[in-house]
């Protein structure tokens, strides 16, 4: 499987996993807590908080820039990051981006931001701005990043945590339209250099406000993942409680077209379910009785 595997890509989840608890410490000597969590929780008042969220696009914004197609990238950061903040049960208020790399041409820019803006609007959440920069001395030539940040603000009685998780509780699945914006690197070493089908594997990383706000209206949710790098048990494990496990039927869906691409490039099923969300993007953890308000794909133990 040379080759066909993340860290063959050069990336290793195994070393990411291995900084954890240096950084949980330093994150925690500052009075927070919650760490590992997809949205940080701020106090603002007795009743309030805000949840916060960082990442970046990745190496997906190679593909795109290659293939014309960077404001679906801006559309697909901030979706990343709003996915996040709403994991929470808070509703996105802002939206911060910063785009940077070795020179900038303003139209890449400009496609980025309005992309972001994009996504902003279907979500209800306001682009305040960012920041730009050039820095020739640490990116090569033609070399370009964006990242972003969404704070949201939740009541304290409506924050989702998974601390009611338990077992008995079933699994609920939002499907994915595709990669999102996890994998790339493994991606782009099985494409090479040549052509690529940009419908099949630039899919927009989706938007989960309105189906997640539709099932907390019909389901008691106790707990929500979204399936970003690690897969979807790994991204689960994260929002349940310690001690309880998940099963899932891997079956019980139907995956986009590019995971068969992947399977016909040599990528192994446990790669795939390890590295990326294989049509699922978001979970929700729901009490048996409201079973029926989603698709089931696996159950809590």
């Amino acid at each position: 499987m040379e080759g066909k595997t993340y860290e063959d890509a050069g990336v290793s989840l195994a070393f990411a996993e291995s900084v954890v608890e240096r950084l949980r410490a330093a994150v925690e000597s500052t009075g927070t807590t919650g760490f590992g969590a997809f949205a940080g929780l701020y106090p603002l008042d007795e009743q309030r908080l805000l949840a916060a969220s960082m990442d970046s696009a990745g190496t997906k914004l190679v593909l795109a820039r290659k293939a014309g197609r960077l404001r679906g990238i801006g559309a697909d950061l901030a979706a990343h990051c709003v996915n996040d903040v709403i994991t929470t049960g808070a509703e996105p208020l802002f939206f911060l981006d910063y785009v940077v790399g070795h020179s900038l041409e303003m139209e890449q820019v400009a496609e980025l931001v309005e992309g972001a803006a994009e996504t902003c609007r279907a979500a209800g959440c306001a682009l305040l701005g960012g920041e730009t920069a050039e820095m020739p001395g640490v990116y090569r030539e033609q070399e370009l990043d964006f990242a972003g940040t969404c704070v949201g603000l939740v009541a304290r009685g409506d924050v989702i945590d998974g601390s009611r998780v338990e077992a008995g509780d079933v699994v609920l699945g939002l499907p994915s339209l595709g990669l999102h914006t996890n994998g790339f690197s493994l991606v782009r070493r099985l494409l090479g250099e040549g052509d690529f089908d940009a419908e099949l594997v630039l899919a927009p990383h989706k938007l989960y406000v309105d189906e997640v706000s539709e099932l907390r209206g019909r389901a008691d949710v106790k707990s929500l993942a979204h399936v970003t790098g690690g897969g979807i048990l790994g991204n689960l494990t994260r929002v349940v409680p310690e001690g309880l496990g998940v099963e899932l039927d891997w079956e019980a869906w139907e995956r986009p077209p590019v995971y068969a691409w992947l399977t016909a490039q040599g990528v192994s099923e446990e790669e795939q379910r390890r590295v990326f969300n294989v049509g699922i993007g978001m979970c929700a953890v729901v009490p048996a009785a409201d079973a029926e308000a989603g698709l089931v794909i696996g159950r809590v133990t």
